[in-house]
């Protein structure tokens, strides 16, 4: 029997070609006056905060630069980016940028409203107040944070990573305009390409998918197949971008309402411990989980494989579903995503204790199979 779901998105977004433009003419009828912007200092540094800055400046609002955030934001961002905002009065938060940018300004949001400290709403819905209106802006075709009822913010003192699921975090605007990704680097497109790809074949296995979030998932998954390599190798071009920015679109939707899995929980602990980017972690990660997990979805991974472009209809559900995992290892190598963590410095005495942490962290619960402690240092040490 179908079971009732809550569905929740953004109230408005703004996807494709210009869709930065017309975020200005949207601006125009809203009452904001005076906005924190949330932004990093690489984005400052190569004038896209700037241009974006110039296309909003006709809808009349203040722009207060907050651009101290960092890969992995940390509580210390948070902090710093509430701090800034109480000092202006600012009424609204716009974020530019990738997953980093958006996550910082979500956290600074909630805590605005909400009060207290970060590490309060390390969990599912621990707000009772809906945050300050957020713009988001995305820059990257990966985390989807500008569409999602997620944020994940590093304590840099206990190496962890606190991953909120909130539904008063969702933005007020989601922008994702292919143009401002153009040209990025292909080992940034890669990341959070393979990191979109992971949230798309996540939500599908996950528990709680269902109907709406099977059919993005699958969408997601042929979308990115078919358009990332293209998207690493020649960055300029506007179709690939596009397909990819719409690919990680809805693959955040789907996994906002759905939810993810021990992927996700492996790799926030490489992010905590390491200070690893969370796209190259989740693409080293992807294959070996969804290899643990055949036994419990060998029929969707079978559909993952189709999504991916590999012919199954000769294979039975246990060779398509290996057929996936071939897939998914053939396009992380095609983008130039490292092999193995021990390339990036992963030390095997860590295995342990992040392992223990994984089966703590939120995203757990959705795994389609059951995993224990001893289950998640054979992913990490296989992933070696």
């Amino acid at each position: 029997m179908l079971q009732s779901r809550r569905i929740y998105l953004p109230p408005l977004s703004l996807i494709g070609p210009g869709a930065l433009k017309d975020l200005s003419e949207e601006l125009k009828d809203l009452p904001y006056r005076r906005a924190l912007f949330v932004t990093d200092k690489i984005l400052v540094k190569i004038g896209v905060a700037q241009k974006v800055i110039d296309i909003l400046d006709s809808s009349n609002i203040e722009m207060i630069l907050f651009d101290n955030v960092q890969p992995n934001p940390t509580v210390k961002n948070v902090n710093n980016g509430l701090a800034l905002l109480k000092e202006n009065n600012c009424d609204v938060i716009i974020t530019l940028g990738g997953g980093s940018p958006q996550d910082c300004g979500k956290a600074i949001g909630i805590l605005a409203t909400n009060g207290g400290e970060i590490s309060d709403y390390d969990g599912v819905n621990k707000s009772t107040k809906a945050s300050l209106p957020i713009i988001a802006i995305n820059t990257t075709a990966g985390t989807a944070s500008e569409v999602t009822i997620n944020y994940v913010i590093t304590d840099v003192v206990k190496h962890i990573k606190m991953v909120m699921v909130d539904k008063n975090c969702l933005v007020s605007i989601a922008v994702n305009d292919p143009e401002l990704m153009l040209g990025k680097p292909a080992s940034l497109t890669a990341a959070t390409g393979m990191d979109a790809l992971t949230h798309a074949i996540e939500s599908y296995v996950t528990k709680g998918a269902f109907h709406w979030s099977d059919a993005l998932a699958l969408e997601s998954i042929e979308l990115i197949a078919t358009s990332l390599e293209e998207a690493v190798h020649n960055g300029d071009n506007l179709e690939a971008r596009s397909k990819m920015a719409w690919g990680q679109f809805i693959a955040g939707q789907s996994f906002s309402n759905a939810g993810l899995g021990f992927v996700h929980s492996l790799a926030h602990q490489l992010g905590g411990m390491y200070d690893m980017p969370h796209g190259v972690a989740n693409a080293i990660l992807l294959p070996h989980v969804e290899r643990f997990n055949i036994p419990a979805c060998t029929h969707k991974l079978k559909k993952v494989a189709r999504a991916m472009g590999v012919e199954v209809n000769d294979k039975n559900d246990l060779e398509g579903a290996n057929a996936a995992i071939q897939a998914i290892e053939k396009l992380s190598k095609a983008v130039g995503i490292p092999s193995g963590l021990r390339e990036l410095g992963v030390n095997e005495e860590d295995f342990e204790l992040m392992a223990q942490h994984a089966l703590d962290d939120v995203c757990t619960g959705g795994n389609p199979r059951d995993v224990n402690v001893e289950d998640a240092m054979a992913i990490y040490k296989a992933a070696m």
